[in-house]
């Protein structure tokens, strides 16, 4: 039987939590940080299952239960596929809002339509979409066990990223409103939501967008002198899923070495 208390899941063998975008980057890094706290894994991936498939090895290889599932956050019915595919190992307790892209990077006035609206419905209405199934399932008034909504946000939202993905920041500065309102919305329900912010980090973002130099371009501007790791934004993840931070809601952790 489940418990629910001050937003987690008491009584349970397990946490059961969703990682979109699992694949590679944050959230690959991310999935198994949990795996080896002991979550359950549901892992979220657009279209490389040889990554997906990786990541579920070293995940299973912790002794947790672990599923790759492909689809598109931004698309509703493969967000209820998703969050089916979890429903079939147990209650959902956790979901990590990490699948993001910036795709593009140059002036606004240079960056084309399609790659601002793709860039908005990923990062932002993908976030939305799966925060509201999060919801559904997981809030004490739907029925849930409760949990905890972690948003990957990024230090963008708040420095704008002139001259290189504004459409991203804007998306993310959403997402950092998203995680702000629904954290109110469920604070009685039994489900905390948080954001983590990432700086530069060193993932294949920047190469997907067109300029796998931009890590070491960029480097100058960030007071710890030096790239992020995957691995370094995991941890901030993992405590906000878990137990000791059971009185944070509403908050976004910047992991950005000073950005």
């Amino acid at each position: 039987m489940f418990v629910q208390q001050d937003g987690l899941m008491k009584g349970s063998s397990r946490p059961l939590t969703i990682v979109t975008g699992g694949g590679r980057g944050i959230g690959a890094a991310t999935a198994v940080r949990l795996a080896g706290g002991g979550h359950d894994i549901v892992l979220g991936y657009l279209g490389d299952r040889v990554c997906a498939d990786h990541v579920v090895a070293k995940a299973r290889a912790t002794g947790v239960r672990a599923v790759a599932v492909p689809g598109d956050v931004a698309d509703d019915d493969d967000v209820a596929r998703l969050f089916d595919a979890a429903a079939e190992l147990g209650p959902v307790t956790g979901l990590v809002n990490n699948a993001g892209l910036t795709a593009h990077i140059g002036d606004l006035a240079d960056t084309p339509v399609a790659v601002v609206r793709q860039v908005v419905e990923v990062n932002l209405i993908g976030s939305l979409l799966c925060a509201r199934r999060a919801a559904q399932v997981m809030s004490t008034r739907h029925g849930g066990p409760g949990g905890a909504i972690v948003n990957v946000s990024s230090a963008a939202a708040t420095l704008g990223s002139a001259h290189e993905y504004v459409h991203y920041a804007a998306a993310k500065a959403g997402v950092e409103a998203l995680t702000v309102g629904l954290a109110k919305e469920l604070a009685d329900q039994g489900v905390r939501v948080n954001a983590v912010a990432p700086g530069i980090i060193r993932t294949g973002i920047h190469a997907a967008a067109g300029d796998p130099d931009r890590m070491q371009r960029v480097l100058p501007r960030i007071p710890l002198g030096r790239i992020g790791e995957p691995d370094e934004i995991a941890p901030a993840i993992a405590w906000l899923l878990g137990p000791d931070a059971a009185y944070v809601t509403g908050a976004s952790i910047r992991v950005a070495g000073g950005l």
